[in-house]
């Protein structure tokens, strides 16, 4: 698909990407673990302190070539690692069901590259579930290695 564009996230895109959220959210088996506000989710990404950034891939509208839809999305925050300095976390990164396959997650994840070298980050690290095998080989072919070592741990305040 040739008419894929990825451009920073802006303020007015938070609808839509909350919408893509929770199409995550339904895909990973947990649709009710997105409690997060419109307007906390928007403070947090474009307020006076922001802790995300993102990317978003548009593509025409069907029918209306001049609009165009977020098809997808790549959010991310900075962490820091006391043995490599600031890196970048990749939080989510989806494209909407009926568009994958297209290239836009290629697209996306390249875009995530460039961002971490421009900002001088030494690593991209995320998390995938197990199950998911189709986001593992995506990962794995853009070079990811996979470490079965490190558990997950979270504590709900």
């Amino acid at each position: 698909m040739q008419d894929i564009i990825i451009r920073r996230a802006v303020r007015e895109d938070c609808p839509r990407l909350l919408e893509l959220v929770r199409e995550l959210a339904e895909y990973e088996k947990a649709p009710n673990e997105v409690t997060v506000t419109l307007d906390h989710f928007m403070e947090s990404g474009f307020g006076e302190k922001p802790v995300w950034w993102a990317f978003v891939a548009t593509v025409p509208s069907p029918g209306q070539p001049d609009d165009r839809l977020i098809a997808g999305f790549a959010l991310y925050y900075v962490r820091y690692s006391t043995w490599k300095g600031q890196t970048m976390y990749l939080e989510d990164i989806l494209v909407t069901e009926h568009m994958r396959g297209k290239g836009i997650g290629q697209q996306l994840f390249d875009r995530l590259r460039e961002e971490a070298r421009e900002k001088g980050f030494r690593r991209i690290t995320w998390q995938v579930l197990d199950w998911n095998e189709p986001a593992i080989n995506f990962y794995r072919r853009q070079g990811a290695l996979m470490d079965p070592e490190w558990l997950n741990a979270t504590i709900d305040i």
